[in-house]
C-alpha cells in the first residue's frame, strides 16, 4: 500500500463573524498525487439555528454548493473552478469573512483520499 500526502481544511459556518462562534459543516481534501480534490458536507440545521436563529440556511447551502462546484472544476462556478487542483484548493483554503470559512490547513498520508475525506467529515462534522 502506497501512502500519498494530502491536505485538508474543515469548513466552518460562522453565522456572526464578530462572535467567532462556528459549527463545522464540511471538509475539503486535496491529494495532488491522485488528482483528487473534493468536499464532503453535512449541515446540522437544528444546531446552527440554535446558535443563530436568523441564519440564512439557503445562503449556507449555496455557499457549500459553490465549494463543491469548485472542487469538481465546474466552469459555471467561474474562473476559480477552471484552475489547477492546487490553485482551486488554494482559493478554498484562503481566509474570508463570509458565512462559510475554512479552518487551518492540516495534512496527512492516505492510500484512499475519498475514504479519508468521508472519515474526516464524520470525525470533524458529525
Amino acid at each position: 500500500m502506497t501512502l500519498r500526502p494530502y491536505q485538508y481544511v474543515a469548513l466552518r459556518c460562522v453565522p456572526r463573524v464578530e462572535r467567532e462562534e462556528f459549527v463545522n459543516v464540511g471538509v475539503v481534501l486535496l491529494c495532488e498525487e491522485d488528482g483528487f480534490l473534493d468536499a464532503a458536507c453535512a449541515v446540522d440545521e437544528v444546531r446552527l439555528l440554535a446558535l443563530a436563529p436568523d441564519l440564512d440556511l439557503g445562503a449556507l447551502h449555496r455557499a457549500l454548493a459553490f465549494v463543491e462546484s469548485v472542487c469538481r472544476g465546474d466552469g459555471s462556478a467561474g474562473d476559480v473552478a477552471t484552475g489547477t487542483l492546487g490553485n482551486r484548493f488554494g482559493f478554498l483554503k484562503a481566509p474570508r469573512s463570509t458565512v462559510v470559512q475554512p479552518g487551518p490547513v492540516h495534512g496527512g498520508l492516505t492510500a484512499d483520499p475519498a475514504a479519508d475525506l468521508l472519515r474526516l467529515r464524520d470525525v470533524l462534522v458529525g
